[in-house]
């Protein structure tokens, strides 16, 4: 099967669920990135209430989790699948939430929330950034241009908690020559000054991949790699 053929089956598929109003693709393969090895992300814009086990009965063999189950925040939960040989990743969309991340976009406002394998969480309005990149299949979605109020609001928000992350790494564990804690302390500083250079350029992000390289930071592996377990080094990093 053809990839064209079979992300029109999977589209529909997914499309004919209950209470499913639009299916998109996004990640790499929306934005043209992608890989032969990479897989592909599928979102579900719902309406009302999702069931789960409306998605397991499809038949997809996989992990398929519970509305919330990922944090309960704007990434709410999702599903890793293997569809026809290729790695499939579901992830649910409440179109009321959706909606109101993008209202509130619209007015420079945010909130930042946890998500597992993003060292420097996620902002709310990553579920807007979404809906600027990614290619609907099934429905329609509104396609936002990223809002003049956000660049002003978010740098300044991302960039004090890169400083407040910092400081604390360098008050609390850098004296005492906690490598791993001062590194880990630094990657996620790294990447959210990442955030605000890309909010400040008005360019949408939706994960923590490329980020420090969309940002020209990068170069943070040269001090990242010199850390060294005496005070003096940590403490004048």
């Amino acid at each position: 099967m053809t990839d064209d053929a079979f992300l029109d089956r999977a589209a529909e598929r997914l499309a004919g669920l209950p209470t499913v109003c639009a299916v998109a693709l996004g990640g790499s393969r929306a934005e043209g990135t992608h890989t032969a090895d990479s897989d592909w992300d599928l979102a579900v814009y719902y309406r009302g209430d999702f069931d789960p086990a409306d998605l397991r009965a499809l038949g997809w063999p996989g992990e398929v989790s519970e509305v919330g189950a990922w944090g309960g925040g704007v990434f709410n939960g999702g599903a890793r699948l293997t569809v026809d040989g290729r790695g499939v990743d579901v992830h649910y969309r409440d179109l009321d939430a959706v909606e109101h991340e993008l209202a509130e976009a619209a007015r420079g406002r945010f909130r930042w929330e946890p998500l597992m394998f993003h060292l420097a969480g996620v902002p709310s309005y990553l579920v807007v950034a979404e809906l600027a990149v990614n290619r609907v299949l099934r429905g329609t979605l509104p396609r936002p241009d990223h809002p003049r109020a956000l660049r002003g609001t978010a740098p300044p928000v991302w960039r004090e908690r890169a400083a407040l992350t910092l400081g604390y790494a360098r008050a609390a564990h850098a004296p005492h020559g906690r490598v791993t804690e001062v590194a880990g302390a630094l990657a996620t500083a790294a990447l959210q000054t990442a955030h605000a250079v890309l909010a400040a350029r008005g360019e949408w992000v939706t994960n923590e991949k490329r980020l420090l390289e969309r940002a020209g930071l990068r170069g943070v592996d040269a001090i990242t790699t010199g850390l060294r377990p005496e005070p003096r080094h940590s403490v004048g990093r």
